[in-house]
């Protein structure tokens, strides 16, 4: 009797570190997610160079963060002044991504902002590439061990914890945001109808232009939380977990915000039960087959609206 409430309690250990193992990887990819469904709400376009957005915030991070650590600041001032800087540095890049490369094409057919999206994913891949290298850099740890979580560090790790709670804090930021503040009153009426936003006073690139920012500076700190947790980045990071947060996306609805993190868990935790308790060999396959699954039967994800279209 013993050995059998033993074993149960060791598997049920199992399943809450996986559990907890899938809800930080949806953490992450409901931060980089968001991104790509504001953005497709306001202005109908795949944004596939956001992927590369989360990269270059990693990689902001870890260069003021060694430099900082080089001359000695304290722990803390390093966290805050590399978030910083990464979600400053990130979000210029988003806003100068949209001037350039997708402003120009607004009115073009809907083909050609995608193929300047995915030209410039390359871009900015190769941007890296040669500004930094190829190789897999070591990432600063910024996160130590809270001593109380030392009884079920073996479950959730400090690290964990703290991407769980940061992702909270920034939904519900978010959340008011778009709820009560004029820029979010603004996005909704512009996701809504943009031609009539304009015609009641809105400035609807100023919108669009915001709309950047903010997915950019999310992305920026899932790129600043994963490299710290996972201890190592390179210039391919932002493709595979633009190409999982992108799969979140549509999988709660593309252009819906709950649906983005709806989707970005679920995606997690199917990645985290998969992994452990069939191979990590399999975790993309049980991942994209619950995709198209979910999308046979219903094809505008589990909260978005299907559209009718006039013809």
């Amino acid at each position: 009797m013993c050995a059998c409430i033993r074993f149960f309690l060791i598997r049920m250990d199992y399943f809450i570190e996986l559990l907890f193992s899938g809800l930080t990887r949806g953490s992450i990819y409901a931060l980089i997610a968001l991104g790509y469904t504001m953005v497709y709400g306001i202005i109908g376009l795949i944004n596939f160079a956001h992927g590369e957005i989360y990269m270059i915030g990693a990689f902001t991070a870890f260069i003021v963060a060694t430099v900082l650590s080089i001359y000695g600041f304290p722990l803390l001032a390093i966290v805050i002044i590399a978030g910083v800087a990464a979600v400053v540095w990130a979000a210029s890049y988003g806003y100068t991504i949209e001037k350039i490369a997708y402003k120009p094409l607004r009115h073009a057919p809907r083909l050609s902002p995608l193929i300047s999206a995915i030209g410039m994913s390359i871009f900015l891949q190769n941007y890296v590439l040669l500004a930094q290298t190829s190789d897999f850099l070591p990432f600063p740890r910024l996160i130590r061990d809270f001593p109380f979580m030392e009884p079920i560090a073996h479950i959730i790790g400090s690290t964990d914890l703290v991407i769980l709670v940061t992702t909270v804090v920034v939904m519900v930021i978010l959340t008011l945001i778009i709820k009560f503040s004029m820029i979010g009153k603004a996005m909704r009426a512009t996701s809504q109808d943009r031609t009539m936003a304009t015609l009641v006073g809105i400035n609807v690139n100023r919108v669009i232009s915001m709309t950047f920012i903010i997915g950019s500076s999310l992305a920026a700190i899932g790129g600043l939380l994963i490299a710290s947790h996972i201890g190592q980045i390179n210039f391919y990071i932002g493709f595979l977990a633009g190409i999982k947060a992108f799969t979140a996306a549509v999988l709660g609805g593309i252009g819906s915000v709950p649906g983005a993190v709806l989707g970005s868990m679920i995606l997690g935790l199917t990645e985290s039960f998969a992994t452990g308790y069939v191979s990590s060999d399999y975790e993309d396959v049980f991942a994209f087959s619950l995709l198209v699954l979910i999308l046979i039967f219903k094809p505008s994800g589990l909260l978005g609206k299907a559209t009718n279209q006039k013809v």
